[in-house]
Parts: C-alpha cells; sequence; structure tokens
C-alpha cells in the first residue's frame, strides 16, 4: 500500500470517529431536551397548590332547627292538689234513731258533719262497733256491711257539709245465748281513716263475738 493510501485510509478513519463522536453528542443533547420538556409537565408535589374538595355541608341541627316540642315554661302553674280523704279530726259524728224500727230491729242514721275548713271525700263503708266508755276495744262483733246499700261513689264533703250512713240495731235480747253487756259509746273510724270519732249512745251489747247486732251501709250525700 501506497503512503497516498494509507494517508486517505487515516482520514477516513478520523472523519468516522468525528461523525460517531457528532451523532453522541446530538444524541445526549437531544435525550436532555427530552427529560426538560418532561419535567415541565410534571407537577412538583411540593410547590403545587393543595386540591380542595368543594361539598354542601349538612345544615347543623343542633342551636339551628327549631324544635317540635315546646319547652315547658319554667312558670307553668302547678298542678292542683288532691282532695283529700275525710279523717276523724275532721268530722263530727251523731246518731238520729227516729227513723223507727221492725222485727226487733232499730234503723238509725250515722251522721258526720265536715268540720274542718277543707272539702274532703268519703268513699264506702264507715268501720262501727259498740265500746265502753274510755276505750276503743269492740264489745262483741263490730258492725258487718249490708250488701244492700252499697257505695255510688266518692262523695265530696265540703266544710259544714253533711253525709249519712244507714245503721241497724239489733236488740240484744233476740239472741238466747247473748252475754249482755251495755254500751256506753258508738265507736266510728271514716272509711280508709287510720282515727276514729265516737258518739255517746248507749246501748245493750252482746259480748259474744259470733253475735252481730250491727249492719252498716255506706255513705251518702
Amino acid at each position: 500500500m501506497t503512503s497516498s493510501q494509507n494517508s486517505q485510509q487515516r482520514r477516513n478513519s478520523s472523519m468516522k470517529r468525528g461523525k460517531s463522536a457528532f451523532l453522541a453528542v446530538t444524541a445526549i443533547i437531544g435525550l436532555s431536551a427530552v427529560l426538560t420538556g418532561c419535567g415541565q409537565g410534571t407537577t412538583n408535589p411540593a410547590t403545587s397548590s393543595p386540591v380542595t374538595t368543594s361539598s354542601a355541608a349538612a345544615p347543623s341541627t343542633a342551636g339551628t332547627t327549631p324544635s317540635s316540642t315546646p319547652t315547658p315554661s319554667s312558670q307553668s302553674p302547678s298542678a292542683p292538689a288532691e282532695t283529700a280523704l275525710c279523717t276523724a279530726a275532721s268530722l263530727q259524728g251523731s246518731l238520729d234513731d227516729s227513723g223507727g224500727g221492725a222485727a226487733g230491729s232499730i234503723y238509725m242514721k250515722l251522721i258526720v258533719k265536715n268540720t274542718s275548713g277543707t272539702t274532703c271525700i268519703l268513699d264506702g263503708y264507715p268501720g262501727v262497733s259498740l265500746i265502753k266508755s274510755g276505750t276503743i276495744t269492740p264489745i262483741g262483733e263490730p258492725a258487718v256491711r249490708d250488701p244492700q246499700a252499697p257505695s255510688s261513689g266518692p262523695i265530696s264533703l265540703a266544710p259544714d257539709q253533711s253525709a249519712s250512713a244507714v245503721l241497724r240495731y239489733t236488740q240484744a235480747g233476740n239472741y238466747q245465748n247473748c252475754t249482755q253487756m251495755t254500751a256506753d259509746e258508738v265507736l266510728v273510724y271514716p272509711p280508709s281513716a287510720t282515727d276514729y270519732l265516737s258518739i255517746v249512745h248507749p246501748l245493750t251489747a252482746c259480748s259474744n263475738t259470733d253475735i252481730a247486732l250491727l249492719q252498716i251501709g255506706a255513705f251518702a250525700p
């Protein structure tokens, strides 16, 4: 190979290397441009504005929605007190024996009057028995209730008003086995009351507990 040929070969090799280097630089520049373009199209999370979601909040029910139930007034009037049952302390008792009798019995009216300053309620049968003065121990059997004279309902007894119940007394002499004793008073317990009143009215009683001389009806106006 001649010297001119060698020179030409070296020039060709040098041009190839130069061309390869140029292509390599061009590729690097193009890749850099692509990467720069991608960087500009991507939002940086550290510097981007926060994303907010808009939604209508449900209206608060506390303090904004009127209540369907009215609030009771703190100054509402108090309920009236119930009328109390009549007690012996509020009553005065008496016996009216002018009603006559039949078949050895005497029919009397047991009368109670409201001597208190307030209305009270009588409802039902009183408890009645014969006693000696100064005691409350019944002589013989207390009065039995008359089923033919039941309560017709509560009685509102205003001050100074009276109510009565029919009391039947059977003569002690009608019973041959009666152990007779003289009773000085009639003891009366108002219906449902725990206190009592006594009415002076002497009667002959039987001390036998199996003999019922008294029969009482319920109070009526």
